[in-house]
């Protein structure tokens, strides 16, 4: 028996009648051997953490637009966060830790330089082209299927794919664990951006609805750990994951606060303009110039048409690429 078959055999023996297991994943779009040692679900999560764009989230937009300072979220510490919390519930739940944490660690691969600022742009750009928009979900599948490894994909299970292209509410992941992933997201989210909005001076803890931090709790960890306790006391041998009605109305109340006061014409967006116009002017300059691209992206031009590969090459980038390049062909060099 490999090593392998072992965790697969402790898979069924352990884990909750209503996990996703690995033996009964329904597989891969090209068929693969199956390793010695890892099961698929752990392969997924490997080759997602050693992927270019999970590198690249590092330095692409959170909330904050090119923050000063060094403790504020990226998009890659919120991945990280979010495949903890989702961890734990999977964990509680005898859920599969290892599909859960491959779904939570490729869910945001295909954010935009500047975060949701990025992804607004190409969506207006591209709504009334065959692509009909743009949605960082879908891309994240399209980066995982296609463009990674030089445009052969990870070539990732079904279960993973699916949890990456339904994290965002209002989907219908078809496992548990791609549930506990789009619920994990949400209260990472939440959470962070809290903290990071009073750590940037735009709202404090007083400010916060009393209602919610009564019940939800007075401090960041309080409210994580209040969250992830009422989804496994609501989940706990059922066929679903949920939350009780007071930690959800407590939850979208929190939400609600957090745009009317961060996420929309705060401090925080002050430079949400400036973004908008850098990702509007590489788009346009690059459907004119496309062989600027590079050969990655040029040569693609044929089967995906110029918009699909421009929007791919844009979307790829991180704020610094965006900005340097933004720079480079708009902004005269200086000279003596």
């Amino acid at each position: 028996m490999s090593i392998r078959e072992y965790k697969q055999l402790r898979e069924r023996e352990f884990l909750s009648e209503y996990a996703t297991l690995s033996m009964n994943s329904r597989g891969r779009v090209f068929p693969e051997q199956d390793d010695d040692v890892r099961t698929c679900f752990e392969r997924d999560r490997d080759r997602i953490i050693h992927s270019k764009s999970f590198r690249r989230l590092k330095d692409k937009t959170q909330v904050f637009i090119s923050p000063e300072g060094d403790h504020y979220r990226t998009r890659l510490t919120h991945t990280l966060e979010v495949s903890q919390i989702a961890r734990s519930i999977a964990v509680a739940l005898r859920l599969n830790e290892s599909l859960t944490e491959a779904i939570a660690l490729g869910h945001d691969l295909g954010h935009t330089p500047f975060g949701h600022t990025g992804e607004a742009v190409l969506d207006e750009i591209l709504k009334d082209t065959p692509l009909g928009g743009f949605e960082h979900s879908i891309h994240s599948l399209r980066i995982v299927d296609i463009l990674e490894r030089n445009g052969n994909g990870l070539n990732l299970t079904y279960e993973v794919r699916d949890g990456i292209i339904t994290h965002s509410t209002g989907s219908c992941p078809e496992t548990p664990e791609g549930k506990v992933v789009q619920f994990s997201d949400k209260i990472a989210y939440i959470n962070h951006d809290i903290d990071d909005a009073i750590r940037a001076g735009i709202i404090t803890e007083a400010d916060l609805p009393k209602e919610c931090i009564r019940i939800l709790g007075d401090t960041h960890s309080k409210r994580i750990n209040t969250m992830i306790v009422d989804i496994v006391r609501n989940s706990q041998d059922k066929n679903t994951i949920s939350k009780s009605r007071e930690i959800e109305e407590a939850t979208a109340e929190l939400r609600a606060f957090m745009f009317a006061n961060v996420y929309i014409g705060s401090e925080a967006k002050s430079d949400e303009d400036k973004a908008k116009n850098v990702v509007k002017s590489l788009f346009e300059y690059f459907v004119e110039n496309p062989q600027e691209m590079g050969d990655e992206y040029y040569n693609r031009i044929i089967n995906d048409g110029i918009e699909r590969s421009v929007c791919d090459y844009i979307a790829g980038m991180t704020d610094s690429f965006a900005v340097k390049k933004y720079k480079s062909l708009f902004i005269p060099n200086s000279w003596i």
